[in-house]
């Protein structure tokens, strides 16, 4: 059944977040991921939580294979990348 994950991110390091982007795409596809939907123009309308400077909607084939990309350690050094760059949640829906 596919899966989606929500990621929430506060972008304070633009260069990192470059760096992650160009490899963020072979990253997903090793594990049936893509992203659904990228919006830099998110807007909070319910809630005191600020709005994020960049929200990803990712889909995957199933759960298994959202863990295993989140969780793979050939791609540690992707996901610090995304870390580095700021603040971020990502939520298994």
């Amino acid at each position: 059944m596919t899966a989606y994950a929500y990621v929430n991110l506060h972008i304070t390091n633009p260069d990192s977040f470059a760096a992650y982007r160009e490899r963020a795409g072979d990253a997903l596809k090793k594990h049936g991921g893509a992203p659904l939907e990228v919006s830099k123009d998110s807007e909070v309308i319910e809630g005191a939580a600020p709005a994020p400077t960049v929200a990803v909607i990712l889909t995957f084939p199933d759960r298994a294979a959202a863990k295993a990309w989140i969780d793979d350690p050939e791609l540690a050094e992707i996901h610090a990348l995304r870390e580095g760059s700021g603040t971020s949640t990502i939520t298994l829906l």
